[in-house]
Formats: structure tokens, C-alpha cells, sequence
């Protein structure tokens, strides 16, 4: 995902130390530490107290998830993040199944969020990276980048379907969601995102600078979603073949090299930042999930204990790296922000690359939050979870939380327990339409439209 380096300043994280989670009227309280968690205990306490990002911490007025939890760059307290939005969404719908707030909270959540968002501005129906989470208003990303980003809107979109399935109630205020999550749905414009009929699907368009960011969509990375769901469409989509000869054909789709023994059939050598098996998967459910390409629960548990043997390997002598101390991603780190891989280590550990890896590597992934909850939990652990990253050869452990980070945390550590968001998006008529044109095989494709 595109990112510009951000300057930090410290957000301070208080700890509360309740030894037990409990509800309250306005929102959820943090806990401090507590021993002797059994696993699903410990995961209980993770996804809820990551979850509170979105809940107390979301935007007053859209419901929204704020960018990141300490003023940094030059944008303010109002900056909501559409494509952490979608992740944030769908933790509700994970807290909502888990009973950490009402279902009535969770509805009247999701009301105020869809009701902001069908006034909020878009761009041939696509929304922009940022806006102003109080007026709707479009707030640049960069010089030029002022209107519809796709990509964002797809991991938006990932999530209003799947709460579209869940708020399945016979009554106003469920099919008033359904409703407006349909209206927007409908009124993307993926066939427009093609610059007039190109064989690629283009990441930005606006209209002060029109196709200037000029940035084909290209696998293999964080974007299988988009073409899913352009080919999803039904007002507006997009042809299979611009799948086959625009994602399918850039210099870094196919590999089939082994890395640590584990071979990688898609993407970058050793497989890139682990948000690349994460972000198109929160509802995508790579499960038995096969194109004419990979086998996508391959690539991504491949990919995953690439990243994993890497850290564990340790060629560049970082210190905490290990079996329990795993797992580079784009995170805040020492320097500002980039995209940690095996092929970019700076000795930066993000806690959500291990523990959105969960479904892959689960009994890898428990060992890095025990690591994090019980050794490193004094430096990491606050009023959101887990703070963005640290780096124990710097000496630095952030002190911020981003929504692209945490929203993952919540969303697969549920799809390992239970599948929740898999079953639900996956059970979109649209989305099996969608795959069956691409030629996609998944257990969950049923043979009738």
C-alpha cells in the first residue's frame, strides 16, 4: 500500500489495569497485563483491546477510523482512512459476534457510518484515500492524489459487503444498511478506472489532475481485491481479460523460486511485506482458493513462513529476533515509516504481521503475542493493543497505533477462530459471480449465480 514517511510525535498510551475486560456505557475499558492467559483467553484480550481503536477511538461525527492515533505530517485529529475504515468495519462485526458490545451498538454504529459515507465525496463513485471525518470532504494524500483511490475503496468495500450479509434483519434500521451499502456498491464506476478502456485497472483518478498518478494496478501485492471485485460489479464491471493481461502480467507476478524450502509461486523474492497475505484476504477466504495462477493458501502460508525463517535466520544480526520475535510489514519505524521485508530488514518488528498471519502460522504466530503480550508487553501493550512496531537494536518501541495495522489483528485472528469474515464475504452473490468469470476454484463458489 502507498505510504509517505511520517514524522512521529509521541502519542502517550495509559495503561489500566483492571484485571478484567468490562463494558461500559461509552465503550470498552483497556486492561494492563494479566497472567496466565490460556491462548483463547489471551486472544479474547488481544482482538477486543485492538478492536477499541475503532470503537472509542473512531470518529465522532462518520463513525470512521481515524489514520493513525498521533498527529503526524501535516494533517489533523479529523483525517479518517477509508481503506482502514473497511477493516475497522469489519471488527465490528467481529466484536458485535463476540458480544464485547451490544448488537443494537453495533447497528447504530454502522447506521451513522453508511449514512456519512453516501454524502461523504466520491469520484465516479470511488472515495478518496483520506477525508475529513466531520464534513465528508476529500483531504489530499498527496499534490495530486485528490480523488477516487480504488484500491482503498476495494478494502472499504471488502468490508460493507460483509456487513451487508451480517445486518440481515427484517427491520428498518438493518434494511436501511443494506440499502445504502447496495446504492454505493452499485455506484462504482470499475470500467471508469480502466483510463478509457485500458487493459489495466488505474489505483487514482481526479478531477483537478485526472490520470496523472498514472499507476496501473499491478500483481502480485496487496491488490487482488480490486480486480475481485471489479469483475464483481454489476452496474459498471470490468472484463476477465483485463485481470490476465493487467494484474497477470507485470515483471513481478509469477516467481516459483523456494526460499528457506518453501516455494513461492506469485510475487516479489521472498515474498515482500507480509500485508501482501493479509489485506485482499480479510474476507477473500484464500482457503482452497485457486486461479490459473497459484493456489492462494500456498502463496500466502509460503509467504508467511518466509517471512517467519527469515526473522528466525536473522542474517543481519538484529537483536530479539527469533522464534518468538517475528514478522516484517509496512509500520511507523525509527526513521518514519517503510515497507519492512526480508529484502528491506531494518530491524523493525511490527506485532501485526505475525498476528494477522494467524490462519497460515498459528502455532508461529502464538509464540510471537506470548513474546509480545508477557515479555515486551511493559513497552508495547496499551489502550489499542499493541502498538505499531518496535526496534529493539534501536532502542525504539512506538508509541502510535494506525488503522491499517490494528483493523488486520482483530479481523484474521477471528478468521482463524471461527471464519467469520470469510463465511460472510465469501457468500456474496457478487463475489462468486466475480470469481466464477475470472476462473477462480473455491469451496465456496456455489454452481448457480
Amino acid at each position: 500500500m502507498k505510504k509517505i514517511i511520517l514524522t512521529l510525535i509521541v502519542f502517550t498510551s495509559i495503561h489500566c489495569l483492571a484485571q478484567k475486560p468490562a463494558k461500559t456505557e461509552e465503550g470498552i475499558k483497556p486492561v494492563g497485563i494479566i497472567k496466565n492467559l490460556t491462548d483463547s483467553a489471551l486472544l479474547d484480550v488481544v482482538q477486543r483491546q485492538t478492536f477499541r481503536y475503532f470503537w472509542d477511538f473512531g470518529h465522532p461525527v462518520s463513525g470512521l477510523a481515524r489514520e493513525r492515533s498521533n498527529a503526524a505530517y501535516d494533517y489533523g485529529n479529523e483525517t479518517v482512512t477509508i481503506g482502514g475504515s473497511g477493516f475497522g468495519i469489519m471488527s465490528i462485526i467481529v466484536a458485535d459476534h463476540r458480544k464485547w458490545i451490544s448488537h443494537e451498538q453495533a447497528v447504530d454504529r454502522m447506521l451513522k457510518i453508511v449514512n456519512f459515507l453516501y454524502k461523504a465525496d466520491a469520484y465516479h463513485g470511488v472515495f478518496p484515500h483520506w477525508m475529513n471525518g466531520e464534513t465528508g470532504k476529500t483531504i489530499r494524500f498527496g499534490r495530486k492524489d485528490d480523488g477516487g483511490d480504488l484500491v482503498e475503496t476495494a478494502y472499504l468495500f471488502q468490508g460493507l459487503l460483509c456487513a451487508r450479509q451480517y445486518f440481515n434483519a427484517d427491520d428498518n434500521k438493518e434494511l436501511h444498511i443494506r440499502d445504502v451499502i447496495n446504492w454505493m456498491w452499485n455506484d462504482i464506476e470499475w470500467s471508469w478506472y480502466t483510463h478509457e478502456g485500458r487493459d489495466n485497472l488505474y489505483w487514482h483518478w481526479s478531477p483537478n489532475n485526472g490520470w496523472a498518478m498514472n499507476f496501473p494496478i499491478r500483481g502480485f501485492n496487496e491488490c487482488l481485491i480490486v480486480y475481485v471485485l471489479a469483475e464483481s460489479g454489476e452496474r459498471y464491471p470490468v472484463t476477465a481479460e483485463i485481470y490476465h493481461r493487467g494484474w497477470a502480467q507485470s515483471d513481478f507476478f509469477k516467481n516459483g523460486k523456494s526460499f528457506y524450502g518453501h516455494q513461492l509461486p506469485l510475487g516479489f523474492d521472498y515474498g515482500g511485506p507480509l500485508f501482501f497475505s493479509q489485506y485482499s484476504f480479510l474476507g477473500l477466504n484464500p482457503k482452497g482458493l485457486k486461479d490459473n495462477y497459484a493456489d492462494y493458501w500456498v502463496q500466502n502460508t509460503n509467504h508467511t513462513l518466509i517471512n517467519h525463517d527469515y526473522c528466525v535466520d536473522n542474517p543481519k544480526k538484529f537483536k530479539g529476533y527469533g522464534e518468538n520475535c517475528w514478522g516484517l510489514t509496512a509500520s511507523d519505524n525509527f526513521e518514519g515509516y517503510n515497507a519492512h521485508s526480508p529484502t528491506n530488514d531494518l530491524g523493525v518488528i511490527s506485532p501485526t504481521a505475525a498476528l494477522s498471519a494467524f490462519p497460515y502460522t498459528p502455532e508461529y504466530s502464538m509464540k510471537a503475542l506470548r513474546h509480545f503480550y508477557y515479555d515486551l508487553g511493559d513497552k508495547i501493550w496499551g489502550d489499542y493493543g499493541f502498538t505499531d512496531a518496535f526496534s529493539e537494536s534501536h532502542n525504539w518501541y512506538a508509541k502510535s497505533y494506525l488503522a491499517i495495522d490494528q483493523g488486520p489483528i482483530v479481523v484474521m485472528i477471528e478468521n482463524y477462530r471461527s471464519g467469520l469474515l470469510w463465511n460472510l464475504f465469501m457468500s456474496c452473490p457478487e463475489v462468486q459471480h466475480g470469481l466464477k468469470k475470472l476462473d477462480f476454484e473455491s469451496p465456496a463458489i456455489r454452481d448457480s449465480h
